[in-house]
């Protein structure tokens, strides 16, 4: 059948720039792509019952998110300012005191009327700046119990077809020192969460914090799960519980299936325990998620990434005891990272669209997240040609698409009045 014979596409992006600076047209059936048109000859042949004319602006894959808390948003006001000033003062010293007692006072107070809401409002946020895959952590423990986890597994049915939420049964105050945490985990998997989550540096010892990642490790073996942990979050560099969380994924054949989040305290690693540890997440295919943006310390992104290593950004908090401000926008995040890790050049530009788009889908273990013929057509179409602008921004894209289909667009417009 001749070209112009051929059906229509669902949907046609028209003159589409992509991150390496090429200019094609994007043709997507049945929510994927199904061809990428870089001459001038066949993208005029393609047809479509629906089309988007980009006009040369940036087009992306949709944004990944690999590290929320999605039951604590927009819950700074019952936290109270004492939370925060201990997680993010000084090098962090008091953030196990943060975490433990001041923001936890919150969870006594769960309820899925309030949480509910606050829920919605961050995947509308969400959708509407094309953060479309979220690794959402939910704490469960004895003060929580599942009330926030059977809140936002509710709401993500309702947002089904809008984007996936991989759901984590987080124990925030730790497995030893919160007797009963364990096994309202393990229910909360039944239930449907979708990740084994730990905070093994919380506990009261390396003993403690051993035990912690070998039952996580173990449980996500048994039961078929990905694992994913907050790791090393303190201004103290004797921690090491993201060295025990690689061996156990190695020592569980977990491999390639795990995420550490945080790791600040790996930045105050002497150089030759960096290369130690890099070279055991290497063997044990471990991704990690830094939140620069969040605290004074951070994981020393750029020699992880130098090293091969996949690094992806997160939004981590959106108005909570640990981080006051937040949109759910990646950009912004991204934004943010480029000052915090000091990557400003163009490449290291790149680098930060990356680690919010494709690399980020890689650290979570999402496949078929890149512009390419037989993926989801899951992207954004950006106000700007260049990224520089885009980064600048920050704005919501001009159109969002999920699965080949448009679901959020936005317009801006403003003018001086002399």
């Amino acid at each position: 059948m001749a070209a112009d014979q051929d059906p229509p596409f669902d949907l046609v992006v028209r003159d589409a720039r992509l991150l390496d600076g090429r200019v094609v047209s994007l043709g997507i059936r049945g929510g994927r792509y199904g061809a990428i048109a870089e001459d001038p000859a066949g993208a005029a042949a393609m047809r479509g019952d629906a089309v988007i004319a980009a006009e040369g602006r940036l087009v992306t894959e949709s944004f990944v998110n690999g590290h929320m808390h999605l039951d604590k948003v927009y819950t700074l006001p019952m936290a109270g300012e004492a939370a925060l000033r201990e997680y993010t003062s000084g090098a962090m010293g008091a953030a196990i005191r943060s975490i433990v007692e001041s923001a936890s006072a919150v969870k006594a107070r769960y309820d899925r009327a309030w949480i509910m809401p606050n829920v919605r409002r961050a995947l509308d946020e969400a959708v509407l700046n094309g953060v479309l895959h979220i690794q959402a952590f939910v704490d469960v423990d004895t003060t929580a119990g599942l009330e926030g986890m059977e809140a936002v597994l509710a709401v993500r049915d309702e947002y089904e077809g809008l984007l996936d939420l991989q759901v984590v049964a987080f124990p925030q105050d730790g497995l030893l020192r919160d007797e009963g945490a364990a096994k309202l985990c393990e229910q909360a998997l039944r239930m449907g969460a979708d990740v084994v989550g730990g905070i093994p540096w919380i506990e009261h010892s390396d003993r403690d914090s051993r035990a912690h990642v070998e039952w996580a490790c173990e449980l996500a073996a048994g039961s078929g799960k990905r694992v994913a942990m907050l790791v090393d979050d303190a201004g103290d560099p004797s921690l090491r519980t993201t060295a025990m969380l690689a061996e156990a994924m190695l020592d569980h054949g977990l491999a390639g299936r795990g995420v550490a989040c945080h790791a600040r305290a790996v930045g105050l690693y002497p150089l030759p325990t960096v290369h130690r540890l890099m070279d055991l997440a290497t063997a044990a295919g471990l991704g990690f998620v830094s939140d620069p943006h969040t605290g004074p310390l951070h994981l020393p992104v750029r020699e992880f990434l130098d090293g091969g290593l996949p690094v992806a950004l997160g939004q981590d908090d959106i108005e909570d005891a640990y981080y006051p401000f937040g949109r759910h926008n990646m950009l912004e995040v991204a934004f943010l990272a480029a000052h915090a890790l000091g990557f400003l050049s163009a490449g290291e530009q790149a680098d930060l669209m990356d680690m919010v788009t494709g690399r980020a889908a890689r650290v979570l273990g999402i496949g078929g997240h890149a512009i390419a013929p037989g993926n989801p057509a899951n992207l954004c179409v950006h106000h700007d040609e260049r990224v520089v602008d885009v980064l600048r921004e920050h704005a919501r894209p001009r159109w969002v698409v999920r699965d080949g289909r448009v679901i959020a667009e936005t317009e801006r417009s403003s003018h001086i009045v002399r």
